[in-house]
């Protein structure tokens, strides 16, 4: 078994299209995300250093960035139903990981 027909069985998804399709909105979110950063940096800092707590907060902020992309970019291309289903089955762990901390 090839590891696109293991993403397949695992993400319960009809086709092989279907799974090149998700890598592909995986992809587009990934890079999105990626070509965001320089711009928004050189607004806010200009021609200074980025200071460390920038990036820090950046990074903790562009996790809903992040989902709130890969739900466009789903529905973009017709699999936003695989995306929703992903987005509640990770905010569930997350929120299974705090509440589950005595």
């Amino acid at each position: 078994m090839s590891w696109l027909q293991k993403l397949q069985v695992r993400w319960k998804v009809n086709s092989l299209y279907q799974v090149i399709i998700i890598l592909f909105v995986f992809a587009c979110t990934g890079f999105t995300v990626l070509f965001i950063k320089r711009p928004l940096f050189q607004y806010w800092f200009a021609e200074a250093e980025m200071p460390l707590w920038a990036s820090t907060l950046y990074y903790v902020l562009i996790l809903p960035v992040y989902n709130a992309f890969l739900l466009l970019y789903g529905f973009l291309f017709g699999q936003f139903q695989f995306f929703w289903q992903f987005e509640k089955r990770f905010f569930g762990r997350i929120m299974n990981f705090f509440t589950s901390k005595k």
